[in-house]
């Protein structure tokens, strides 16, 4: 709902109520309405279980709390610090002739990891390729998930940051390691969604067939939110798509080579049929810049930690010292409640 240059959100998951706007005026006539009608409890720092620090100057949502339960749960709360979730060289399968564990242990382990990907997109590609095996957990399975444990050690206090004086444009990236997983040479594809310089949208997936069509998702999905963006008001031209795959920008625009890769999945001609009609822009991004990258394997440290960080993946500590250095600009203000 808007006033003119106001504007109030509002979104309802069950009996919680999380709502933002403009002004404070508008914020806070719409609380005492709701309260005037409902018995409400104001949360001041979670929703959904989620810590949330706002301000004037952006929000900043993480899981300190939650990561400190979780290494106590399973015992991993003096283990020592590991830098990256994952080694690059790992390479998981359904080791058959290792060691069995405990499959409810190590269910409840992944449980309780991809709840976290909610706020640490840096664990998403390995807690991802963790699950894949809750079937027939291995011992070599555990020591990953272990492994996954540590280096929760060492950023129990990382989360995501969304500036308000982020610019609104939408952009799209994608990637895949082609043929990577051992068992079948299916790729894992990585896609992420970014909303000026907010992280909204990504995700890390084992493709369902060995195709090209591992772009399709990403542009479904930029479509989408340019679609439900445009219910408030924002309006996109060309949304850029990156990826690092010259292959794929030239099936996509060029109409030759269209016409020789009738074997391609026909998903992949979705992508086209888009650029055609001014959807999206097809650009081409050097790899060690491609975000989704992380979504896909495992990276030494160094690339790890400059994509972690191009995601706005940071520590509370970190905003706070770029906002005394005055280098985070504010617009947006909000307030969360809970019902009861």
């Amino acid at each position: 709902m808007g006033c003119d240059s106001d504007t109030l959100i509002v979104q309802i998951y069950v009996d919680d109520i999380i709502f933002g706007g403009s002004s404070h005026t508008l914020v806070s006539s719409f609380a005492e309405q709701m309260s005037r009608e409902f018995e409400m409890s104001l949360m001041a720092q979670f929703f959904l279980g989620l810590q949330i620090k706002q301000g004037l100057e952006g929000t900043f949502v993480h899981q300190a709390k939650y990561t400190r339960d979780i290494l106590k749960k399973f015992n991993m709360g003096d283990s020592k610090p590991m830098t990256t979730p994952m080694s690059t060289n790992t390479a998981l399968d359904a080791d058959e002739d290792g060691k069995a564990v405990d499959q409810k242990e190590f269910r409840g382990m992944i449980g309780s990891l991809l709840y976290l990907t909610a706020t640490k997109p840096d664990i998403q590609f390995a807690v991802c390729l963790c699950a894949r095996y809750q079937a027939s957990p291995r011992t070599s399975h555990r020591q990953a998930a272990k492994r996954l444990f540590r280096y929760l050690k060492f950023t129990p206090e990382l989360g995501l940051w969304y500036s308000s004086g982020s610019s609104l444009f939408l952009r799209g990236f994608s990637d895949a390691d082609h043929a990577g997983c051992r068992i079948d040479r299916k790729s894992t594809s990585g896609t992420c969604q970014l909303l000026g310089t907010s992280l909204v949208s990504w995700s890390s997936r084992k493709q369902a067939s060995v195709s090209l069509s591992r772009v399709h998702s990403c542009c479904s999905q930029l479509l989408w939110m340019k679609a439900t963006l445009s219910d408030f008001g924002l309006r996109f031209g060309k949304i850029p798509f990156l990826v690092d795959s010259t292959s794929a920008i030239s099936v996509a625009k060029n109409p030759v080579l269209h016409s020789r890769t009738k074997h391609i999945d026909v998903r992949f001609h979705f992508l086209r049929d888009h650029y055609e009609k001014g959807d999206i822009d097809l650009v081409h991004v050097a790899s060690e810049n491609q975000l989704a990258d992380i979504f896909t394997k495992p990276l030494e440290f160094g690339a790890f930690v400059h994509l972690r960080g191009e995601l706005g993946v940071t520590s509370w500590r970190c905003v706070d010292n770029a906002l005394i250095k005055g280098e985070i600009e504010s617009q947006w203000i909000g307030l969360i409640a809970l019902l009861v």
